[in-house]
């Protein structure tokens, strides 16, 4: 496997994966668009994987079987470990609810930060501008995370971002804090 660093302009970018996980509503996408756009702004190759978008593309015809979860979770962790490992910053937005196949694609990967957008039950569904969990516990929508499927909360991530107590910015802020700390994006 190679190291994933490239040189962009004179500057050496080191490849990761920010893998968020965290229930509908939570801010998962919202953030990693913040943060596409600062990380973009200091000159650097980045991908978003958001989960919606890629169960059009990559993953249509799947449905919400712990099967058909876990195929989706799998593909995403495939893509993102390629363009991490060939120097692209890869953000991935995906509910992915299970530990194991969080584990399994942490495994495919050199560089793999987990971000845990925590942000209680309640609170997503008062956010819920789709209408989702209403359609979930009225039983229209059969298997939903956090209602009539289980969310396994990360037992150790990298990172945890409080949603219902922080700003997106915030959020973005202190994960590019961390991501500067620890050495992956130069200060």
């Amino acid at each position: 496997m190679t190291s994933g660093i490239v040189n962009i302009k004179n500057k050496i970018q080191t490849g990761f994966t920010l893998w968020f996980t965290g229930l509908s509503g939570a801010g998962k996408s919202t953030i990693a668009n913040i943060l596409e756009k600062n990380i973009k702004d200091l000159g650097l190759k980045i991908e978003i994987l958001d989960g919606d978008v890629v169960r059009t593309h990559l993953s249509k015809g799947l449905g919400f079987s712990k099967e058909d979860r876990d195929t989706n979770i799998r593909r995403i962790g495939y893509v993102a470990s390629l363009l991490s490992r060939n120097g692209v910053i890869v953000i991935t937005a995906a509910i992915s609810p299970y530990i194991d196949i969080r584990n399994e694609v942490r495994e495919m990967h050199e560089n793999f930060i987990e971000v845990y957008a925590q942000c209680p039950l309640e609170v997503v569904e008062k956010r819920d501008v789709k209408g989702l969990y209403k359609k979930a516990r009225s039983g229209e929508i059969p298997q939903f995370t956090g209602v009539s499927d289980p969310y396994e909360e990360p037992t150790a991530p990298e990172i945890v971002v409080e949603t219902n107590k922080e700003t997106p910015e915030e959020s973005a802020n202190k994960i590019l804090r961390w991501l500067k700390e620890n050495g992956f994006i130069e200060r």
